[in-house]
């Protein structure tokens, strides 16, 4: 299957260290080379880089890893093609707009009959049931809160309830933004990092290079790595419960 990689700070901070380990496993450490993404939020907008190539052999890859663009949330997804051919429609993550702002969404997994009535304001564009789950996911958003976001904690409770409706259907790993929060969602496997005062060096698992954050951050900076699996050898990561889905804000999981 695929893997996951999310970044939520309290500060703009560039991820090319995550995503120099993460690539790696796009054709190289692993077996995830049917194309890979990352979306940046900046203020009100988002940039988003997809490649229908191994993460290993992309160009564009090559220049996210030496190109340190600051974001407090971002999203980032290799693939392993379960439904949808190998194409550039069919790469996460995925972006669609609601409430007047940019979401960001990507899935690690596989999802059996799942096949729900969408409306037209959301409709997938490639032919993943990924895809599929994001506009179905936004859809009923929009009509339980109509054209005004809701609370942050109602919109925790929603997008829990979906998510669990969703897995149901098989295998639901999943990452959400719309550039203030992070929502994860774990079926089978997640597990994250919180980076704060005092910071440490660490040594990526997948590739021979390690960052003594200590002198790239100050103490006030707070970092939260959400990833499927571990990227580093020396950093105690927390991992997800099977069916918990988890809030990040400011670099925070919310209590």
């Amino acid at each position: 299957m695929c893997q996951l990689l999310g970044m939520n700070c309290n500060v703009p901070t560039d991820i090319v260290f995550s995503f120099t380990g993460f690539a790696m496993r796009g054709g190289h450490t692993d077996t995830h080379h049917d194309g890979w993404g990352i979306a940046f939020f900046e203020g009100a907008g988002v940039r988003l880089f997809v490649d229908h190539q191994a993460a290993i052999a992309s160009p564009v890859a090559a220049l996210i890893k030496s190109y340190p663009i600051k974001s407090r949330n971002v999203i980032a997804h290799i693939r392993k093609a379960t439904q949808g051919k190998v194409a550039l429609e069919n790469c996460h993550p995925f972006v669609r707009e609601l409430w007047g702002r940019y979401w960001v969404f990507a899935h690690n997994g596989d999802l059996k009959e799942f096949a729900p009535v969408l409306n037209g304001a959301f409709r997938p564009v490639g032919c993943t049931d990924s895809e599929l789950a994001f506009c179905y996911l936004l859809q009923q958003l929009r009509e339980r809160f109509g054209d005004n976001a809701p609370p942050l904690a109602e919109l925790r409770e929603a997008v829990g309830e979906l998510a669990r409706s969703i897995a149901a259907h098989g295998t639901f790993n999943m990452m959400l933004s719309d550039g203030a929060a992070l929502f994860a969602h774990c079926s089978t496997r997640l597990c994250y990092v919180v980076r704060e005062y005092p910071f440490a060096t660490a040594q990526l698992s997948d590739e021979d290079v390690s960052v003594d954050f200590s002198q790239v951050t100050t103490p006030e900076d707070r970092v939260a790595v959400i990833v499927t699996e571990p990227l580093t050898t020396n950093e105690r990561w927390t991992e997800f419960l099977p069916g918990e889905m988890k809030v990040f804000v400011d670099g925070t999981p919310l209590p």
